[in-house]
This record gives structure tokens, sequence and C-alpha cells, in this order.
């Protein structure tokens, strides 16, 4: 029997590359740990922002529950936020996951959703208005690289998304493990989760 952790990948049409392949690529370096299964609302292939295409293992009418589950932002999170079948979707899969993961503005689909109300979060700091306009519900940091809060840990931009995944391993797994995906990647972990000069860029806080 498999001890490994199952991780549910969201995609939809327009998501984006890093926020799903960046921390897949940690969750990969700790292979024996986690099992990683790709879904969409109704299976086949999926088309991401920049174009390349991904077979999904699954469609929402045969996954299973997940015990981490991962929603990339992108694009086209504008579209999926009117999407009611993968809004119910997300939260009764959030209500059975132990962890639920964004990056950029999957946290926008969560928000809609309704399973961040109450929860400190955070998204892309380029989209904070619009992600943030989805729900008044949530505790939205201005400035964070990514937010831990109970079972829900969201990151800002793109690239954040890859430090959240190594924190997610350090948790899950350990800090060595989580040490080692980065430096065989060969890749700069921001390990303070406050580290985020992308907020003051873009007008959040002040100097």
């Amino acid at each position: 029997m498999s001890n490994k952790r199952s991780i549910g990948v969201l995609l939809f049409e327009g998501f984006e590359l890093l926020d799903v392949f960046g921390p897949l690529e940690m969750y990969g370096m700790a292979a024996d740990h986690f099992d990683i299964r790709l879904i969409c609302e109704h299976g086949g292939v999926i088309a991401s922002h920049q174009g390349p295409e991904s077979i999904v293992d699954c469609s929402f009418c045969n996954a299973q529950a997940f015990d981490l589950l991962l929603v990339p932002g992108g694009p086209g999170t504008r579209h999926e936020v009117g999407n009611q079948v993968l809004l119910d979707w997300l939260k009764d899969q959030s209500q059975r996951a132990t962890l639920v993961t964004s990056v950029c503005t999957g946290s926008a689909l969560l928000a809609k959703s309704g399973v961040l109300d109450g929860v400190r979060a955070t998204t892309n700091k380029m989209a904070f208005d619009w992600v943030t306009s989805q729900s008044e519900k949530v505790q939205w940091q201005k400035q964070a690289r990514w937010v831990e809060d109970g079972k829900f840990f969201t990151s800002s931009g793109v690239s954040a998304g890859i430090d959240m995944s190594l924190a997610v391993i350090a948790k899950l797994v350990s800090q060595q493990a989580a040490e080692q995906a980065a430096n065989f990647a060969e890749y700069d972990w921001h390990r303070d989760p406050s580290w985020d000069p992308f907020a003051k860029l873009h007008g959040l806080v002040d100097d």
C-alpha cells in the first residue's frame, strides 16, 4: 500500500504554465512522497495561457479526493470565477483535502467558491484589486510571498508558487527534503513568507 500523498492539480483553459509546473517540479523532486494527478472539468486536453497543452488524468466526475489540492492562476481564472460547476467542485475537494494551495490568481477561484471565508490569504500583486474583489470575506494580505493559515497555503504571483511548494514539502516531509529539491533544481528558495518586493512595486504598501 502506497504511503504517498496525492496531489490534485486543477487545470482550465488559460492556466499559467509556471503556476503549475514550477510547484510540480519541486514535488517531483520528492517523488517518493507524492503522487500527482492533473484534473479538469471534462477531461482530455487543456491549453495553457502560453499555448502548450496538457493531457489530464481525470475529470471532475471521476476524480478522487486528494490529500493536497493545487489551484493555479492565469488569465483563465477570469472566466472560471463564473463557472459554478468548477466552484462547487473546488468547494467539495477543499473540504476533503488535508492542504489546499493556490498560486497567483488561483486564490480568486478559492475565494469565489467560499472556502477562504475568514482565512488570511494573498495573491498576485499585479492582479490584487481584481482578485480581492471576488470576496470581501477573505482576510487579504497585501504583502506576502505566501500565506499559511490552517490548511490553506496561498502564494503571490507565478514564481512564488515554487517557494510555497517548498514550504509545503518542508511541512509535510522534512526541511531536508525541501532543501534537497531546491538545491537539485539550482533554485534560490525564498524561505521568508513575508519577503515581497512586488507589493511595493504595485503600490500596495508604503515605502
